[in-house]
């Protein structure tokens, strides 16, 4: 087995967009960093930016993302220091012709959504396989209070869900860096997610959901034969 962390292909697109989005950072800005398989390509190309000079401020958006920064010598800061980002790099779990994404997969959502509404541009990478037609083949992440769960479940059923708790591999429920769970919610193809956007952001118990509406100004996308950008229509 191949120790290359860049060994099959949706991998080299992972790669491959996280290494072309870094054309949007610029020497003395505060950058958002991102959560996920795909944002972590990007982490570690900027680390190498960075070893070679360039000045930056990361703002991570989760534990796990910003003990890797750390560790790659990437100074990081928090939304205390730095309101206003200059822009956000982050992957999607999909993503549809109008920009609309599906994130959350990596449990980070609601530190996601914060900092990308923080930031003036918000870049999103992903390989080949995130772009749909439809959003709503992965799964919508809700993150709610435990507390509230399966009220929460319930009501969320009865929109057309199917509703399942997100759980680590031994059986207790996934808790977030702010201490909730996640119901991954199956709505199958999503027709109108600003409909359902809007209703689960009025439900009593959901801290935040993982669609991201209005939000991403482009996103770069890595192809067996190179990189795509698409902008919003």
């Amino acid at each position: 087995m191949s120790n290359d962390p860049v060994s099959n292909q949706l991998d080299r697109e992972k790669d491959a967009a996280a290494k072309a989005s870094l054309r949007y950072v610029n020497d003395g800005d505060i950058v958002g960093l991102g959560t996920g398989s795909t944002a972590a390509f990007m982490v570690r190309a900027l680390a190498e930016k960075v070893r070679a000079g360039l000045k930056i401020v990361g703002i991570p958006t989760s534990k796990r993302t910003e003990e890797l920064a750390a560790s790659l010598g990437i100074a990081v800061t928090t939304l205390d220091e730095y309101q206003d980002i200059n822009v956000t790099i982050d992957g999607a779990d999909e993503f549809d012709s109008q920009l609309r994404l599906i994130k959350g997969g990596g449990g980070a959502l609601l530190r996601e959504k914060i900092v990308a509404s923080a930031s003036r541009k918000l870049v999103i990478i992903a390989d080949s396989s995130k772009q749909a037609s439809k959003l709503g083949r992965f799964p919508l992440p809700v993150e709610v209070i435990p507390f509230a769960e399966k009220l929460v479940a319930r009501k969320i059923v009865a929109m057309g869900a199917q509703v399942k708790l997100r759980e680590y591999a031994y059986g207790n429920p996934f808790v977030t860096d702010e201490g909730h769970h996640i119901l991954d919610c199956h709505f199958g193809e999503i027709d109108d997610p600003e409909k359902i956007g809007s209703e689960l952001s009025f439900m009593p118990g959901i801290v935040e959901h993982g669609l991201f509406l209005n939000m991403a100004s482009v996103v770069v996308v890595g192809k067996a034969d190179g990189v795509v950008e698409l902008t919003r229509k």
